[in-house]
């Protein structure tokens, strides 16, 4: 489904590479419902996109909140008149530490945020979609589903959760009007870690420091896969060469793909 004229739901769009999304669908002529936990943020996308447009619409709403999600759909069409499109692009980490040294607080976070969030927005947002000529969702899984990453156990496990909830999801709606893609981020530049509130600004400095030779793809960049999936309705889809290079590998010798990631990254850790 091209993008051009449809009516588009963005979680996350406050900062990121939904953000990143939000403007690029914006150009490409689609309008957007930007939804995020934070207005302050929202308001940064809109001046970004040029200050106020009847093509944006903001939603200030915490999406591991099911009674503030319920409400999102009327409130989306009572703006647009209809809705085309979901992304779910908001997600949060953990502080990188084992899971030992992690509360269930942090557990519990990570998951209704991540994949609870996401299932809510789908299960609130899919009859209306399922009205259309045609629509389509997209989910965001991250290559920390298929190779873990130290200290973002947590993490990993509930964006392998949006893998097979989404794969499930495209099988049960096949032959449907709607179409249901996913797509893998590898490393990219964001700033993920503080507002997930899992590190400070200076401990984001000196991790920052620690992993100043990995390659990450910039926003810019991962947005643009990101539409693409979107408009393909891609099975699977890779935002950085990192994330595709890491699922070859993890295909045909997944402990050596793991070992990769640990080599590279155990010494967050500390």
């Amino acid at each position: 489904m091209k993008v051009q004229g449809k009516v588009i739901v963005v979680t996350g769009a406050g900062n990121g590479m939904a953000r990143d999304v939000t403007l690029q669908l914006l150009k490409a002529g689609a309008t957007v419902a930007a939804v995020d936990l934070n207005e302050a943020l929202l308001k940064e996308t809109e001046a970004l996109a040029g200050g106020p447009n009847p093509n944006l619409s903001l939603h200030v709403v915490n999406i591991a909140d099911l009674a503030a999600v319920e409400k999102l759909p009327k409130a989306v069409i009572a703006k647009h008149g209809h809705v085309d499109g979901l992304m779910n692009i908001a997600g949060i980490i953990h502080k990188f530490k084992k899971v030992e040294d992690l509360s269930y607080e942090d557990f519990h976070r990570v998951f209704n945020v991540n994949f609870f969030g996401t299932v809510q927005m789908v299960k609130e947002f899919l009859p209306y979609l399922m009205k259309r000529p045609e629509a389509q969702i997209l989910n965001i899984s991250s290559m920390g589903s298929y190779v873990p990453v130290p200290g973002q156990t947590i993490y990993g496990a509930s964006k392998a959760a949006i893998k097979l909830f989404t794969e499930g999801l495209r099988m049960e709606l096949f032959g449907s009007t709607v179409g249901v893609a996913l797509v893998f981020p590898g490393a990219v530049a964001t700033n993920i870690s503080t507002n997930s509130q899992a590190v400070t600004k200076k401990e984001a400095a000196a991790m920052a420091e620690k992993a100043g030779s990995f390659k990450m793809t910039s926003s810019p960049d991962a947005a643009a896969k990101i539409i693409e999936g979107f408009e393909t309705n891609v099975y699977h889809g890779f935002a950085g060469s990192d994330a595709q290079m890491m699922d070859r590998i993890s295909r045909v010798a997944p402990e050596q793909a793991a070992k990769i990631i640990q080599k590279q990254m155990a010494s967050l850790l500390g």
